[in-house]
This record gives structure tokens, sequence and C-alpha cells, in this order.
């Protein structure tokens, strides 16, 4: 018999891996939840009361719970999460060199105005449930602010602006407007924030805020969303195992 080719395109070494390291992981956590699941068995039913089944979130830090009672649309609670793994690396006590706080690192005169807002009575005290409520309605105002840009673009804009500052956010865009670059684009944006350290740049007429080194923000903006991108793919990873353990059950 003539021997059969396979003429189609070919998986490439890349794609293999990852599927088989996809694949480990999930068979990992089964096992991991069957064993789990093994031992529990063994307890008498005397022992143990039975409560009615509640949903299962993937782990990140012990504020997650804040952070999904506080999530909206602009900050899912994966986004807070990410912001306050870059602030502070989930220290409630961390302080910067220029002054921001707490877990979410609010600088204490941003802090003070937002309290404001949300009606709460001044105080500098450390309350990770005041820093989160803070963070969340700064990133809403932020997020206002930068309304007209589309909703995939926004959140660069407003991460940019949380941690540089709005102003510079928006002589950038001024100065990318005068010439001809795409200011609603935070890829073609950075070049110009990355230009505000130029004088022949921060000493132009529609430049209104001075000379500003962009390198801590755009890293800042790279690094959460990176930090991001890897708990949204870590919660697809949990929840998939959630299903499979579900499906296995019945």
């Amino acid at each position: 018999m003539e021997e059969t080719k396979y003429n189609g395109p070919e998986m490439s070494r890349k794609k293999l891996f990852v599927l088989l390291l996809t694949a480990a992981l999930i068979l990992t956590l089964f096992l991991t939840r069957s064993r789990c699941t093994d031992q529990s068995e063994t307890v008498g039913e005397e022992d143990v009361a039975v409560a009615p089944p509640e949903e299962q979130y993937l782990y990140i830090s012990p504020f997650d719970s804040l952070f999904r009672l506080y999530a909206d649309s602009i900050c899912d609670w994966k986004m807070l999460a990410a912001i306050a793994y870059v602030e502070s690396k989930f220290d409630t006590s961390a302080r910067s060199y220029r002054g921001a706080q707490g877990l979410m690192q609010i600088m204490p005169a941003t802090y003070r105005h937002t309290l404001a807002k949300l009606g709460v009575s001044d105080t500098m005290a450390q309350n990770v449930e005041l820093d989160i409520r803070v963070a969340v309605r700064y990133m809403n105002d932020l997020g206002k602010l930068f309304s007209f840009i589309n909703e995939k673009e926004r959140i660069n804009y407003i991460l940019g602006s949380y941690n540089g500052g709005s102003n510079h956010i928006f002589d950038a865009m001024r100065i990318a407007r005068k010439n001809g670059i795409n200011r609603y684009s935070w890829s073609s944006l950075s070049p110009v924030l990355s230009s505000l350290s130029d004088p022949e740049v921060y000493n132009d007429s529609v430049c209104q805020y001075g000379s500003f080194d962009a390198t801590e923000t755009l890293n800042y903006v790279r690094n959460v969303t990176r930090k991001y991108n890897e708990y949204k793919s870590r919660d697809l990873m949990f929840r998939a195992f959630e299903k499979l353990a579900e499906n296995n059950k019945e």
C-alpha cells in the first residue's frame, strides 16, 4: 500500500509546547482536586457540617474578597489585584519615596480629595478597604477624563495617569496632535511621553506642565498589564479545572 503523507500545516514546536504544558497543568490540578476529594470522604459524616456550595474563585491575595466587592466595569477584581501587586506587592504598610502609602499606593493629597468625594471623613489611618475604595473611585474619575478614547485603549491612559498624573499624559497628547501623531493610541503616544524629558519638547508652548521622565510610568503600564494578563490566564485555567471537576462528579 502506498504510504499516505500529510500535506497540511505543521504545528510549530512553540504551539506544541504550549498545548502540552496546558494539558499537564490541567491534569495536575485535576489530580490534586481528586486527592482532596478522596481525603474529605474519609471523614465521618457526623464530623462534617454540610454547607451549601459556594462559587469558587482563583486565589491571588488575602484581599481578593475586597477586590471583588469593589470591582466595577473599569476595574475588574483581577486588575485591582494586578495594581496592588505592582504598587506594593500586597504590603499594606508600603510607602514610596514620593510619599504614596498603603496597598494601592495613593498619594496623601489624592487620598484625602477622593475620600471627600466618597463622603468619608478625612483620615489617613491605614485601612485596606478604604485604600481599595479610593483606588477604584480615582480610576473611575480618570476614566471620565479619557472617556473620548476607545475602551480597549482607555485603560492604558488610566494606568499611566494613576502612576504619573493625567497632566503629563495630556501634555503628551497635545504634543502628539501638533506633530500629527495618533494621540488616541498608547503605543503611538508612548514615544511622545518619553520625549517630555527633552527641553525642546517640554518648552513647547503646548506643553503646560514641564519636564517629565516617563520611564517609570511606561514601565508601570507594561507591568500592570502583564500581571493582569497573567491573572486572567490563571483564572481561565482555574475555571476550566472547576468545570472539569464538576463534570467528573456527574
